[in-house]
Parts: structure tokens; sequence; C-alpha cells
């Protein structure tokens, strides 16, 4: 999602000089806000305007309002709108992120499946490359060997089909798994042999009950014809004003099972939110 980072744009602006107007600001984050739900304050416009430069470059245009026209048009809404979208946010995530959820999902949760020959499944809502999902479907993973029976299944969903894309390749850095202990990287990473770019990829059997799918969770109405007995929507309501994190809650919480859990990141809060949803433990909630 958006962070405050100015991405080097400063070394950019010294070679274009044209500058975001104020009209030119209020329009893209006026759109930002509206169709995704994402605060776009001023403060963010410096950021704005070093990320739209790379797209400006690429189609080889020469101002922003030149951008600004084309995106607008609607030959522009058609082609270029995810395109935009792909560059204007930031996907930070990482494998066990938040691991007091991992370890409440292994403790908690998991053992009311024990024999019930019911499929688990779960939401990753915001996945962005795929971390969140693949740690999700190593805990369930390690709890199928000791409970044949169990059966599992993740949706994963995120607003941009770059991060979905490079999910569903699940090639990572070597130094993204660093911190999973050394048993569970050699059975379910395997190692690439270029070692002058080292990376790994997950194993098959880590990714055939993952699915990934685009969902803006500003829709009326999710393209998800399931219910879950859980899901992850951590660190992406901290991108929305208070109004939309509450709408955005009552909107999943349709697709939450009643009993099912709900957590949310550690820097986020549903304190008096008028959503379906009774605490358990900071960030982690149950549908009532």
């Amino acid at each position: 999602m958006f962070t405050g980072k100015e991405d080097n744009a400063q070394n950019d602006f010294d070679c274009f000089k044209a500058e975001l107007s104020d009209a030119d600001f209020l329009a893209f984050s006026e759109f930002i806000y509206n169709e995704f739900g994402i605060k776009m304050p001023p403060i963010k416009r410096v950021m704005l305007q070093g990320r739209l430069l790379k797209r400006i470059r690429e189609l080889n245009m020469q101002s922003y309002t030149e951008y600004k026209n084309y995106f607008f048009s609607q030959e522009g809404q058609k082609k270029e709108i995810f395109n935009f979208l792909n560059v204007v946010t930031t996907n930070k995530t990482d494998f066990f992120r938040e691991p007091v959820h991992f370890d409440f999902l292994r403790n908690e949760i998991l053992p009311e499946f024990v024999g019930n020959n019911r499929n688990l499944k779960i939401w990753s809502a915001g996945c962005s490359s795929g971390e969140e999902p693949y740690t999700i479907s190593i805990v369930l993973n390690e709890f199928k060997t000791e409970n044949p029976l169990f059966n599992f299944s993740i949706l994963g969903s995120d607003i941009s089909n770059k991060v979905l894309t490079n999910a569903s390749k699940g090639i990572y850095a070597e130094h993204k798994v660093a911190l999973i202990p050394m048993d569970l990287k050699k059975k379910y990473f395997l190692k690439s042999k270029d070692r002058d770019n080292p990376s790994v990829r997950v194993k098959p059997e880590l990714q055939k009950s993952i699915a990934l799918k685009y969902v803006n969770l500003m829709d009326n109405h999710y393209n998800v014809n399931d219910s879950f007995d859980v899901i992850f929507c951590r660190n992406v309501l901290i991108y929305f004003d208070r109004a939309t994190q509450e709408r955005v809650i009552s909107k999943l919480s349709q697709y939450l099972k009643p009993g099912g859990y709900f957590f949310i990141g550690h820097s986020e809060s549903l304190s008096g939110m008028d959503v379906p949803l009774k605490h358990v433990k900071p960030t982690i909630f149950i549908k009532e």
C-alpha cells in the first residue's frame, strides 16, 4: 500500500522539471480515495509525483497534466488503471509477520477442526506478494502432517495484479526467508542454483491449496462466492479513514462464518466501530 517514502524521486525531478500541480494532485488523490478508499493527503504529493514519473517516461509523455488527461480519458480508464495502481501502491509484507496470529491459529483454532471432517477456509485479504497466504499454508500443512484427515483452502486477494502475479510465481529473494526455521525452509522451499541472485521458490504442495484473486475492498460486492472460518485483513486498514475502515470490516464480516475469527494488524484498531466482531485478544476478534 502507500508509504511516505519518496522513492529517490528527487533524482528524477532534476531531469524532469515539471511538477505535479495542485489541481492534478487533487484529481488523482480524489480518484484514489473514491475508488480504493486510500487516503492521499498533501504530504504524499512528492511521493505520488515521483511514482507517476515512471509511467510518464514509459509512455513518452511530457508532463503530469498530459498523463492526467490520458488517465481520465475513456481509453485511459480502460488501459491504464492497473498500471496506475501498480505504480502508486507499495506492498510491504514478510513471512510469519506478527507471529502471535499464527500461534493463535495453530494453538487455538486448528484443534477445533481435529476429526470433524470439515474443510477449513481462510481468506488473506490484502495478501500482497503472497508471504501471508504461504505462511498460513505452512502452518496448515504442518498441522495436516499430524492430522491426515484435515483439509483446508486459502484465498489470497489484492488490488494489484502485479503483486498477485508475483505471488502466483512463489519466488522470493533468499533473505526473505532468513527468519524461517531451517527445517521448514528445507521442507517447503527450493533454493536457486544462481548464487549471484540467491532466491527460493515455494514448493508445489504449499501452493496447491491457495487461490489468488483480484478484489477491491472498496467495491460494493466482492466477487467471492464463499464463507470463511478465518479472515486475515492485516495492515490494510491503516490506509483508510475511519468511516471507510468500518464499511470494509462490515463487508468482510459478511463473508465470515458465525464463530469465525478475524485478524487485524498490530497498528490497527476496531475500537468504537459498529461491526459484528467481538474482541478475543489484541488484534484478534470472533464473529458473534
